[in-house]
């Protein structure tokens, strides 16, 4: 690239963020031993310097501004002004911000300090309030403290008043007055140490040993004077340093989102400055290298040929992730994008490597729901998840995403806790009570009826989670050999994980004759023996005799989906628990029964769904990250990271 088109090109690449720009010597060293490396453009550090003066005043008046709070605050967030601005130059920023800075910086600056001066002083009279507090007792002038031409006073609080007696006990020159404060292991006591200035070299020894002393220099009257006049000086500060707040108050409504944008500007700015540092030139060009989006290739030539016109050459070469090591970018839906949060908690995929995004969310969601079971938690969830879509999440993207997940997850509780009967315990049972106990509904889905008391038939229960993690573990197969296809890792895909699914079936036939009783036919009994032995064989090819380990672990992934069960039976068995301790205590006040019941109904069941969503949210996580990341997934991946301006409180003024 030419180099008089450097900065429009610079414009082009931060505005459309379709380019990664890396620099250029670290990743080819042997590029650059022929051409010289960039500097950073000097502009940078003028720019720096321009944030943190903005950024010190934002600091100030966000400290001062008036926010709505409680409630309020939480109903009708507030949302950051965005201030429609032209394009500019850099000069022009300069001129822009230093006069706003001459306007208010001094003064700003100014009454901050005040303010901190005076709370200084208020710290100061507080320490000296609490000391004197302990003095009120003593009614002697503080100034008559110390030391004199006859006498020597020394005053401060002690744990060992009694070792502090017996210190002095033969001394007739020193006397002690002590007052008690406290009980207990906190009990402490003032104390005044009055002797004759002989002893002076003794007093300050029994004060070092057993005083922490009290520093009343400068005070003058009694305790009781001295605690009045601080008090009133107190007030005296506080009226101040409000009135100095008020100020900085009306500086923050009328300046504070002009000092953001102009700080947004900078960073901006800044960005595009600094971003030089990372290109190669020569005497008349630049040469700038990144990673970019294959399908994006062909629009970031358009961009550049409009402002580079023909003065650039752009080449685009598909990489491989050895050595180039290429970021990753991960094309995800916008209702997808909690699930990629998610995934990034653990690591973010490789290049070339799958995007298990959409299906870890299904199963999450699934064994979430699975594993808090019960209609009445998953409506309190599902409620809650769309008032935050809804209404805050046009004021957070992260709220939005977080948000529409969790409405899904609590939609997947509803349906089981309907196919289960569970509706916060067994509440629904207190005033819908039959003889013998039945459910209020019932329906066949499938062959099956409905719905299953998980408490009571918990087998079944076993038995669905089990075979949801069987379908699970395969599901990470299936992808592990999608996976070592596109790789061209064909004796991985044959050994390590294909060898899986000749042993599952042929296994499972086998668990089914000699353990569940199943009747095979002699030609599947041998069929079934063979597939086992074309498993084991292809997984002793891969990891030899410790193979044998693999199988084990394998079983043990397996079994880890009865969590499942045990996570869904100890929402059900709280719940139940606490209706049945709510009942029995509002009967046994038969007056304000009903009341106490509800309460303790509210209170319980709170806990109760907080627990529960927490550890299915945990346990769910852990099966993906564990037992099925463990099939196909290895990530250490870095995510895509485009050169792109990220704009809060300023938007460009469009061109007619």
């Amino acid at each position: 690239m030419y180099h008089t088109y450097l900065q429009e090109v610079i414009d082009t690449l931060h505005e459309t963020g379709l380019m990664e720009i890396i620099h250029i010597g670290k990743k080819e060293p042997d590029f650059v031993q022929d051409i010289e490396l960039a500097s950073m453009d000097p502009e940078a550090s003028i720019l720096t310097t321009y944030e943190l003066r903005l950024t010190r005043l934002i600091d100030i008046l966000k400290t001062m501004q008036k926010r709505p709070s409680g409630i309020k605050a939480f109903l009708h967030p507030q949302l950051p002004e965005v201030k429609t601005i032209e394009k500019k130059q850099v000069s022009s920023l300069y001129k822009e911000i230093d006069d706003t800075l001459e306007t208010i910086e001094d003064t700003i600056i100014k009454l901050n300090a005040q303010v901190e001066h005076l709370k200084e002083k208020e710290t100061s009279i507080k320490q000296t309030l609490e000391q004197i507090e302990y003095l009120t007792s003593f009614d002697i002038p503080v100034e008559t403290l110390g030391e004199t031409t006859f006498t020597i006073t020394k005053v401060g609080l002690t744990t060992e008043v009694k070792k502090l007696e017996d210190a002095i006990k033969n001394n007739d020159l020193i006397s002690l007055s002590s007052q008690q404060h406290g009980t207990g292991k906190k009990t402490q006591w003032a104390a005044l140490l009055l002797g004759h200035s002989s002893q002076k070299d003794t007093i300050e020894k029994l004060a070092r040993d057993f005083l922490s002393e009290f520093d009343l220099s400068d005070l003058q009257g009694t305790p009781q004077e001295i605690q009045n006049s601080l008090h009133k000086e107190q007030k005296q500060l506080e009226s101040e340093k409000k009135d100095i707040k008020k100020k900085l108050q009306t500086y923050a409504s009328t300046q504070l989102s002009e000092l953001l944008c102009l700080r947004e500007q900078t960073y901006i700015a800044r960005a595009k400055k600094e971003v030089s540092q990372n290109f190669a030139k020569t005497t008349s060009t630049y040469v700038i290298q990144g990673w970019v989006i294959e399908d994006n290739v062909e629009q970031l030539s358009m961009k550049l040929s409009k402002v580079a016109k023909e003065y650039h050459v752009l080449e685009a070469e598909t990489p491989s992730p050895n050595p180039d090591h290429p970021p990753t970018y991960l094309k995800t839906p916008w209702w997808a994008r909690g699930f990629r949060d998610l995934l990034e908690m653990f690591a973010a995929p490789r290049y070339n490597e799958l995007n298990p995004t959409i299906i870890m969310g299904f199963f999450f969601i699934l064994f979430f729901g699975f594993m808090l079971g019960d209609a009445g938690y998953g409506g309190i969830l599902f409620i809650l998840s769309l008032i935050g879509f809804f209404k805050f999440g046009k004021h957070s993207e992260m709220i939005k995403n977080w948000s529409f997940m969790g409405i899904w997850m609590g939609l997947t509780s509803i349906i089981v806790g309907i196919l289960t009967y569970s509706i916060f315990g067994n509440l629904i049972h207190l005033f819908f009570y039959n003889d013998p106990p039945a459910p209020i509904y019932s329906f066949s889905l499938m062959g099956m009826t409905f719905p299953v008391d998980s408490l009571r038939d918990p087998l079944l229960i076993l038995t669905a989670a089990l075979l949801l993690g069987l379908l699970q573990l395969n599901v990470g197969l299936i992808l592990g050999m999608i996976q070592s296809w596109k790789q061209k890792k064909y004796k991985e895909l044959l050994t390590e994980k294909f060898c899986w699914v000749p042993m599952q079936i042929g296994g499972g036939l086998l668990i089914g004759k000699f353990i569940m009783g199943w009747t095979l036919s002699e030609l599947s009994f041998y069929l079934s023996a063979v597939l086992v032995i074309i498993g084991l064989v292809l997984l002793l090819i891969a990891s030899g005799p410790v193979g044998f380990f693999d199988i084990t672990g394998y079983v043990g992934d397996w079994l880890s989906y009865a969590r499942l069960l045990a996570l869904g039976l100890a929402t059900a068995g709280m719940a139940l628990a606490f209706n049945i301790v709510s009942q029995l205590l509002g009967e046994m006040i038969p007056v304000i029964g009903i009341v106490i019941t509800v309460l303790l109904l509210f209170i319980m069941h709170i806990v109760n769904l907080a627990l529960s969503t927490l550890g299915a949210a945990v346990h769910s996580l852990r099966l993906q990250y564990v037992e099925f990341f463990n099939r196909f997934y290895e990530g250490g991946g870095t995510l895509f990271s485009p050169f792109k301006i990220s704009r809060k409180y300023t938007q460009l003024k469009e061109k007619e």
